[in-house]
């Protein structure tokens, strides 16, 4: 990980928080940073995270707060 953030321009620090939810909404220019670190496009970022807000939908919201809680 400490690779993976400084490839990016981003601290460590930022990057845990990014990864733990702890950053609602990190900048664009910084998923794109670490996108590329990571050989990702943002067409593919795009699609995780859209697929992943489906399944939360369909799960309910009780459910998705239980597991928001949970991580």
């Amino acid at each position: 990980m400490l690779g993976t953030a400084l490839a990016a321009g981003v601290s460590p620090e930022t990057l845990r928080k990014i990864e733990s939810g702890r950053v609602a909404t990190p900048a664009f220019s910084t998923i794109a940073a670490i996108a590329d670190v990571l050989g990702l496009s943002l067409d593919a970022v795009w699609s995780e995270i859209s697929q992943s807000q489906d399944r939360a939908e369909l799960a309910g919201p009780g459910r998705y707060a239980a597991e928001r809680l949970a991580a």
